[in-house]
């Protein structure tokens, strides 16, 4: 498609948040902590609510998925409908720690693929936006240019979590003794813009605990670049296949550019996940 439904809409809401998420910030933080390493603010609870209401009255006849809104898991399901699938603050704790390396992130989904994106990133004022057919974007100060994938910069440089560092770093280093690991901190979305932009060859994802807000907005960006998005058997990441209490996602996840995945595929396959 030429031009995504209310491209500029969508792009002011997001954008209205991220400030908010600013303000917020510097007035300072409630902290709670949701799980092991897992925090909220109030600041994701005030986005969510904002945000959720927004896409509601932009799209009254699709469904709003966000992470703050416990209720709203359960209406994930099959079916041709469209789902908005909001993360108001992708990267909590280096939002906490040092206000940067967070995004502010939706995606579209339909038909059981990612379509659309946009991965906003306030400390920059920094949008990343497109998707499938439609193209890739950055809009940066007042201006809107096209987004053109980099191939890598720096061959092997793969980009590794700090939980699966921790779990899987002897065993990486051994089955992939060529690459170079790169604990790049903050959101899960913004570790996919750095693959894009070729400031790492891919992106390696096993513990278990990114959701379908964290993957839709961000793969729909990868989706368009001609990146690679799979398992560790090589099969395409299911937006089908999630956990339905929590729609997390059940498989490993390798997304980079075609050739690393390759090059890495098969030796990954021995990695003995936990």
């Amino acid at each position: 498609m030429a031009e995504f439904e209310r491209a500029g809409a969508i792009a002011q809401v997001i954008e209205t948040a991220g400030r908010k998420a600013e303000q917020m910030r510097l007035a300072g933080l409630q902290v709670d902590q949701k799980g092991p390493g897992d925090f909220v603010t109030q600041v994701d609870r005030t986005l969510d609510r904002d945000l959720s209401a927004a896409f509601y009255d932009l799209f009254p006849q699709d469904v709003v998925i966000s992470e703050e809104n416990s209720d709203s898991v359960g209406r994930f399901g099959g079916g041709e409908g469209r789902f908005w699938c909001i993360d108001p603050v992708d990267g909590t704790r280096d939002f906490i720690e040092t206000g940067r390396n967070y995004a502010v992130m939706v995606g579209a989904l339909q038909g059981g693929e990612a379509q659309a994106g946009w991965v906003y990133e306030p400390a920059a004022d920094r949008m990343y936006f497109g998707g499938w057919g439609w193209g890739l974007y950055c809009r940066e100060g007042d201006g809107v240019k096209d987004c053109y994938p980099q191939p890598p910069m720096q061959p092997g440089r793969v980009i590794v979590g700090d939980a699966d560092r921790d779990n899987y770093g002897a065993q990486l280093r051994e089955i992939l003794p060529e690459i170079e690991v790169w604990n790049r901190p903050g959101s899960f979305g913004l570790k996919i813009i750095d693959v894009i932009l070729g400031r790492a060859e891919a992106l390696l994802y096993f513990n278990g605990r990114v959701k379908l807000w964290d993957t839709v907005g961000p793969m729909a960006l990868a989706r368009q670049a001609g990146l690679r998005i799979c398992d560790l058997t090589g099969a395409p990441l299911s937006f089908s296949d999630l956990d339905g209490a929590t729609l997390g996602h059940r498989q490993a996840i390798i997304l980079g550019w075609p050739h690393a995945v390759e090059n890495y595929l098969l030796r990954l396959g021995q990695l003995r996940i936990r």
